[in-house]
């Protein structure tokens, strides 16, 4: 039975217990839309070469960009309805939201139906990806939220990572049905795991600090209890009261306190930075780009994509392995270090592959692209990935971290949006090697703004973080 004895003795033991099995599997399921994510926002690369509509290539990038755009308007919208509904109500309605624009994606009669549908499935990536991590957060313990966050980027990760397995497999079984069958299983096979994600996620648990801050005692005294503290609900009482007694004699006139608002600028930059460096493009459009380094003037359409399916499979596997390495150092190591040594890299290894796409022919400029890619995708999932949705999740009060962690969703997704969008314009007008060379530029000014402005946070609880952000705005001295 925990005590109250200091402030919120119940949150002090959130904080405190070791991560159970328990818990990674609620983080499990609160990142299924991160699979979900992965799946869906990349096997439109697969599929793109067989769409049987005539596309320029601005229409390319709408069709291709179609959930990203989604994905900035369902970010928005959740901040709101999860901070009024709640976390796990939003995740719910989320994964039916999948089921459905997968559906309609793989039924879609024309080019507008199916930006129609991807743009439907985006309001769920959206979401989820303001939700997620904003749950796990608050049930995590202090010493392992990064881990426990970091599995939506891991889950994001695998969903790539089967969106292609599953493009080889239908590719090859069926290679005559290309342009007809095949690119509409691809897209509607993603209602499988939305519907499981459906089934699974009306088991979890409310976030108890989000009920807690909405005077729902009982329910929060049930929520602790299946996270295996035993609380009364007097005690859960007194706790609430507690807390928003501190928030009364603090003389705050809003939640949006100058901590809260530096806090969030740094996550909507970082989260900028994370998707104009480019780590989307090998993934969105990567068995197209790859396949045209297999292509000669007598081979075969569909055994091309095959093996630009193939190559974007390697690098996604590549992405899976390399974002365990960030659930082993984002806790030890810091969230600062990786992601300065992260962009470092991204920068390096972007150039290397710029530059056997601009100096190299046959297979050298196979293996120095391939190489290239690999590595750049290797740096992004340790350092850069898991890190921008873990300080989302971690660095907001619970009164407003629903639409803190929203609107920093929202600016990552426009970030993303225009990036796609415009890629084939920009591919088209200055080569591929030239974009590549822009994301490098882009990673050293990323290196600039966190050298300068992001604090480290790692092992600090919730209620710690906020308030170093507090610190930092009024000029305090503050750990970094």
């Amino acid at each position: 039975m925990t005590t109250t004895g200091d402030q919120g003795g119940i949150l002090a033991q959130l904080d405190k217990r070791s991560a159970t099995s328990f818990y990674w599997y609620l983080a499990l399921l609160a990142t299924v839309g991160g699979f979900l994510f992965g799946y869906d926002s990349s096997n439109i690369g697969s599929v793109l070469g067989f769409i049987p509509y005539h596309l320029s290539p601005l229409a390319q990038g709408i069709v291709v960009s179609g959930a990203s755009l989604g994905a900035a308007i369902g970010a928005f919208g959740a901040g709101f309805l999860t901070d009024r509904f709640g976390r796990k109500s939003l995740l719910l309605i989320d994964a039916g939201i999948y089921a459905l624009g997968a559906l309609l994606s793989a039924f879609a009669v024309n080019a507008e139906m199916l930006v129609g549908a991807r743009i439907l499935i985006g309001l769920a990536i959206g979401a989820d990806s303001a939700i997620a991590t904003a749950y796990i957060a608050e049930f995590a313990p202090a010493n392992r939220r990064g881990a426990l966050s970091i599995i939506q980027q891991w889950m994001i990760t695998i969903g790539i990572l089967g969106s292609y397995i599953v493009a080889i497999i239908v590719l090859l079984a069926a290679p005559q049905a290309a342009s007809t069958i095949d690119w509409r299983l691809m897209l509607g096979l993603g209602a499988i795991p939305a519907l499981i994600g459906l089934l699974l996620r009306s088991k979890m648990p409310e976030s108890p600090r989000w009920l807690m801050l909405r005077g729902r005692y009982p329910q929060t005294q049930k929520a602790l209890g299946v996270l295996g503290i035993e609380v009364t609900e007097a005690e859960v009482k007194e706790t609430a009261e507690m807390l928003a007694a501190e928030e009364r004699a603090s003389k705050r006139t809003t939640l949006w306190t100058p901590g809260v608002k530096r806090a969030l600028l740094i996550v909507c930059v970082f989260f900028g930075f994370q998707q104009i460096t480019g780590i989307n493009i090998p993934f969105y459009y990567g068995p197209q780009l790859l396949s045209g380094l297999f292509s000669g003037p007598h081979s075969d359409a569909v055994h091309v994509a095959v093996a630009g399916v193939e190559a974007a499979t390697i690098l996604a596997v590549v992405n899976v392995i390399a974002t365990f390495f960030a659930f082993r150092y984002i806790d030890k190591v810091g969230r600062r270090p990786l992601a300065l040594g992260a962009y470092a890299g991204m920068a390096l290894f972007i150039l290397i592959g710029a530059g056997g796409i601009a100096f190299l022919q046959g297979p050298a400029r196979i293996v120095v692209v391939m190489v290239g890619f690999a590595l750049f995708i290797t740096c992004f999932a340790i350092g850069v990935g898991g890190t921008g949705w873990l300080i989302q999740g971690e660095v907001f009060p619970t009164a407003v971290r629903g639409r803190a962690a929203a609107i920093g969703a929202t600016v990552d997704w426009i970030a993303n949006y225009a990036l796609i969008l415009i890629f084939p314009v920009a591919q088209a007008s200055i080569g591929l090697a030239g974009v590549m060379v822009a994301f490098a530029v882009l990673c050293v000014f990323a290196i600039l703004f966190i050298a300068r402005f992001l604090p480290e946070t790692k092992e600090l609880t919730v209620e710690e973080v906020i308030a170093l952000f507090e610190r930092q705005a009024t000029g305090q001295p503050a750990r970094v």
